[in-house]
């Protein structure tokens, strides 16, 4: 059979069984189904359900702290340390494991740029898993993979799990990063997105070393060849309005910025799909009903198999997985040029941000190292209230070296492109959670375009008082009331109150990054 070895000996991994080697779509829908992975959904995607962890195990990541790294890697709750012995120990019983199993194997890049991209190589123990990254990451061409030699290999198997005494981990899953040994190991989990953000994680160490500016951004490029980057938490609107039909979409998680211009990490799409409508995000809506998509999760009627993207009963955190040219509009290359706007987008559920604003170098600087958005707690009781969250970097679980790293990159390559930087709140407005509504998609990007268009430059800004950004006093097709948010509230002392208040939070989360640039630190709200 096409693609198979068996027994196998690849990188010191061994299996009594089968290593399948780089199989196709069909192939690995066929695997899947045969295995009893995943089910075939109506309009053709393969759907798998991933069981207790629907999400990223933030807590069950660790990095081996070794010589060659451990200088360079900002230690703490972001970075765990653990011993090489219990990165040795877990690998062998790994080994073990997997030698009497089913294998399957990936070779891939991740990085569209010759010069800056990762030879990796996947081991996994599902099916699906295999075609997740042959989605998320880039292919090689025929020709490459006969020599094909990885710079760094990832194993995952999600029925494997440690035992937190005897290997040191928090938990029956772990996430481990070796960077002397060049591996990761995944094990405990079958949630696929571990795969792609451990190779993000990869990234982020490496590229700094280099000058090369790693991002949790998304980004696309208009008719006259300007590029815009889009940072963002999950849920603040990166994916969704980065795929715009007005321009082409590079990528939408993961990019790099060199001295060539920027980079899509990635060769697919990993969309949160709670709620998709075709008549919000068409594009996105599309790409997940098709032969080939991977939903993770994703509710579906057990005769027809017609999926219920409302559904959230398995969790919110529903996604799809699907190649960049499900996107019509999606443009792949090597690199683009440099961007001309950065947008950092934030959901502010305190409904007290402008929906845009335009920042200096550095403000741009203080909003990037804070990462900020807020979310809406939901326990038991009843109770919703926001809670900010603050995410370095916009993205800090993927972040090894310290912010002020990533940081320095992003204002030189700001200043050197002569970029402009614009905060836009995708959250709430015109009063606090339960008063306040959520911003338009429609007006979200009236503003968008307008600022990435140059109709912005032509307007007049007012300076906040608090936090100092420029508001713009008008756009096109927007409400005026909407743009100073105080304008919006009925309750001004209410509003004045609830900005001291997300101030204070600022200010609170900027002190522990111990930044002595008094440029960027002074660049945060005047409490």
């Amino acid at each position: 059979m096409p693609g198979t070895q068996t027994p196998s000996e690849i990188n010191d991994l061994q299996t009594s069984e089968t290593l399948y080697g780089n199989l196709s779509v069909p192939e690995l829908y066929e695997h899947s189904i045969r295995r009893k992975e995943a089910v075939i959904t109506a309009g053709g995607a393969l759907c798998a359900r991933t069981g207790k962890h629907t999400a990223r195990s933030a807590q069950d990541k660790f990095t081996v702290k070794e010589p060659s790294s451990e200088a360079h890697i900002w230690w703490g709750e972001q970075n765990a340390p653990i011993d090489e012995a219990k990165f040795d120990g877990l690998l062998r019983k790994m080994k073990a494991y997997m030698g009497g199993t089913d294998i399957y194997s990936r070779d891939c890049y991740a990085g569209s740029d010759p010069a800056n991209r990762l030879s990796v190589r996947v081991y996994t123990e599902l099916a699906w898993h295999s075609l997740f990254a042959s989605h998320m990451f880039i292919k090689p061409a025929e020709g490459e993979l006969a020599g094909f030699k990885p710079d760094f290999t990832v194993i995952t198997a999600p029925g494997f799990q440690a035992l937190p005494q005897a290997d040191g981990t928090r938990g029956s899953a772990f996430i481990l990063l070796n960077f002397r040994r060049k591996m990761v190991l995944i094990g405990g989990t079958a949630y696929a997105g571990e795969i792609k953000k451990a190779v993000f994680s990869v990234m982020n160490y490496l590229l700094p070393l280099k000058g090369v500016m790693p991002m949790h951004c998304s980004a696309n490029v208009g008719e006259a060849g300007d590029t815009a980057i889009f940072f963002g938490l999950s849920g603040t609107g990166k994916t969704t309005l980065s795929s715009d039909p007005l321009r082409r979409l590079i990528g939408d998680d993961e990019h790099g910025w060199s001295d060539n211009g920027v980079f899509n990490f990635e060769g697919g799409c990993y969309a949160k799909v709670i709620n998709l409508s075709a008549e919000a995000e068409p594009q996105i809506y599309a790409a997940t009903g098709r032969f080939g998509a991977i939903l993770e999760n994703v509710v579906f009627d057990a005769r027809t198999r017609r999926l219920d993207l409302n559904d959230g009963s398995l969790t919110e955190n529903t996604r799809a997985a699907y190649p960049l040219e499900f996107i019509a509009n999606a443009v792949k290359g090597a690199a683009f040029p440099h961007p001309k706007n950065i947008v950092m987008l934030t959901y502010d559920a305190f409904g007290v941000l402008p929906p845009i604003a335009r920042l200096s170098c550095e403000q741009a600087m203080y909003h990037f190292i804070s990462g900020y958005t807020a979310k809406v707690a939901n326990t038991e009781m009843g109770v919703k209230e926001p809670r900010a969250t603050f995410s370095t970097c916009f993205g800090a679980p993927f972040m090894s070296h310290h912010p002020a790293v990533y940081a320095g990159l992003l204002e030189r390559k700001m200043r050197a492109n002569k970029a402009e930087c614009w905060l836009i709140n995708t959250g709430l407005c015109g009063g606090p959670y339960g008063v306040g509504r959520r911003m338009s998609i429609r007006h979200t990007r009236l503003l968008l375009n307008s600022a990435l268009g140059g109709k912005l430059s032509k307007v007049k800004f007012t300076k906040d008082p608090v936090f100092g950004f420029g508001i713009p006093s008008s756009c096109p097709g927007v409400p005026a009331g909407m743009l100073n948010p105080r304008d919006a509230w009925a309750d001004k002392k209410l509003y004045d109150a609830k900005y001291r208040e997300l101030a204070g939070l600022f200010a609170a989360n900027f002190k522990k990054f111990g930044v002595t640039d008094e440029a960027i630190s002074g660049a945060g709200p005047k409490i």
